[in-house]
């Protein structure tokens, strides 16, 4: 009967019995599936991991005291630490030293895959609490438990030993850096010191600090040469006066009757007169006054010429009395040497006007040399105060003062293995043979058309049975069928006995 019975409802009883009537399909491969697991569980290779905790120690001095200059993005260095870990130049390192696959079934492995073999056991992992890095771990796996201790630990120095180079390398070369900069803007400095020392050589006396003095040097020398300028004229007026004086005495003369010869008639000032004016020039002008100085060289000429009572007179030629003759021709030496400091004056009061005037062109341009100088200054004094604390920072790393890393947990030889995961392999077989039981009776039943209940028939066409013939049951069938009950019990009590075995195993997983 070819019958497909899509239409046929599906319930617990019905499932009940698909399943004790298809008990064979469902056990065999469910036994079979433990004894595989079983045989993976002992037959695949035990890996060990041993895994080294590091932890990150802050600097010791204070930041308050010492700032360090290796920067601080913990993530970033223990990237960069990794890379440099796992180099190949490093794990080749590790792998002689530590004596990795050198046994007979790796003679013929490239060093290569060897090292990436390496690579891959290898992990590092980050831990971080309270949004700070605090640790990390390194962790390995292998078979042989020492050998994968020893990997653990010698990582674990290398990340450390790394670390320190690392950090005295960035540390000594900012220090040097910060050097170079230092040097080069010394010599700027320098130069520019040396071009504001030619500058003021050069334009001395013209400089905004000597403004002031500039302009009292010219008020003295301009009143010094009114000064001057007024003995001068004074000077002028007394020579007009005596020259004056001469040319009316000229036209005065007389006749001495017993020779008949022609007399100038002047009286001329007595010594006591010119001593009366000497001191009453004195008691309003100091010694260095012209008409001080004129009537002292009066005194002294007249107290040398002989005293005469009747002086002869020279005839009108034109010429002067000698002592007239002699106070004309000091003053015009006096007016000389006037004119001479007067022009000396003159030419002082010029370079001083000049000097006063340049200031201010001298200021604009010793303002933008100085701005540049003080510019390089302050970048040199900013350097010059970090280089010292670079220093100092250099001198906390090569002492070890300053962040480091520091092993917390050392590796040790691992108890367990962390492969095979036997509880994985113990879940993967049940689900694995249920599966593949339940899988194999539904499609049995999917292409299993019989009949085997009456009910059935009147469900499917709709119509009712009349009768239905009972299976009649002999003496073989009945030794057959409580065979068939014992080999059930045996299967079932079989099938306990290999689930609960592989659940002891896989709860025990302490046993190597």
């Amino acid at each position: 009967m070819s019958i497909q019975k899509d239409n046929e409802s599906i319930n617990i009883e019905k499932i009940f019995e698909i399943i004790i009537r298809r008990r064979w399909v469902i056990i065999l491969p469910f036994c079979i599936s433990i004894v595989i697991g079983t045989y993976c569980a002992f037959t695949f290779p035990k890996l060990y991991s041993a895994s080294t905790l590091i932890l990150i120690e802050p600097q010791k001095v204070p930041t308050n005291y010492v700032n360090s200059i290796v920067p601080v993005d913990m993530d970033a260095r223990i990237r960069t630490l990794s890379q440099q870990i796992l180099s190949r130049t490093n794990l080749e390192k590790i792998i002689k030293k530590c004596s990795l696959f050198s046994g007979s079934k790796y003679k013929d492995m490239y060093l290569i895959d060897k090292v990436e073999s390496l690579r891959s056991c290898i992990l590092i992992d980050v831990t971080q609490d309270r949004s700070v890095t605090d640790a990390f771990s390194i962790s390995h796996v292998g078979k042989d438990k020492i050998k994968v201790m020893q990997v653990a630990n010698l990582l674990a120095s290398f990340f450390i030993d790394e670390n320190l180079k690392i950090r005295e390398s960035q540390a000594v070369g900012t220090s040097d850096f910060l050097k170079t900069q230092l040097d080069a803007r010394r010599k700027k400095l320098e130069r520019l010191e040396e071009s504001l020392k030619k500058y003021r050589k050069k334009h001395m006396g013209e400089l905004p600090e000597q403004l002031e003095t500039n302009l009292r040097g010219l008020d003295r020398l301009q009143e010094q040469l009114r000064a001057k300028q007024d003995s001068l004229r004074d000077l002028n007026n007394r020579l007009v006066a005596l020259e004056g004086q001469t040319q009316d005495i000229r036209s005065v003369s007389a006749i001495d009757s017993s020779t008949g010869r022609r007399f100038v008639v002047d009286e001329l000032p007595t010594l006591s007169q010119l001593e009366a004016q000497l001191a009453d020039l004195r008691s309003r002008y100091t010694e260095k006054h012209p008409d001080i100085v004129r009537l002292k060289k009066m005194i002294v000429d007249m107290e040398i010429m002989p005293e005469q009572k009747g002086i002869e007179s020279q005839e009108l030629t034109g010429r002067p009395r000698p002592g007239r003759n002699l106070e004309a021709v000091n003053y015009r030496n006096e007016i000389k040497k006037l004119k001479v400091e007067i022009a000396e004056f003159l030419k002082q009061i010029k370079i001083y006007q000049k000097r006063v005037e340049n200031t201010p062109k001298r200021e604009q341009e010793l303002m933008s040399l100085k701005r540049d100088y003080n510019n390089i200054q302050d970048s040199y004094n900013s350097l010059l105060g970090t280089k010292l604390d670079a220093d100092i920072a250099v001198s906390m790393e090569k002492k070890q003062k300053g962040e480091k890393f520091r092993i917390l947990d050392p590796a040790m030889v691992p108890e367990k293995p962390v492969s095979p995961d036997l509880r994985k392999i113990f879940l993967v077989t049940i689900v694995a043979g249920l599966a593949l039981g339940c899988g194999l009776v539904f499609l049995l039943e999917r292409i299993d058309t019989s009949f085997r209940k009456p009910e059935e028939i009147e469900d499917f066409y709709g119509i009712s049975v009349i009768a239905s013939i009972p299976t009649i049951l002999n003496d073989n069938n009945e030794r057959m069928r409580k065979c068939s009950q014992f080999l059930n019990i045996i299967s079932v009590v079989f099938t306990l006995c290999l689930f609960f075995c592989f659940a002891v195993l896989t709860l025990i997983t302490g046993v190597d």
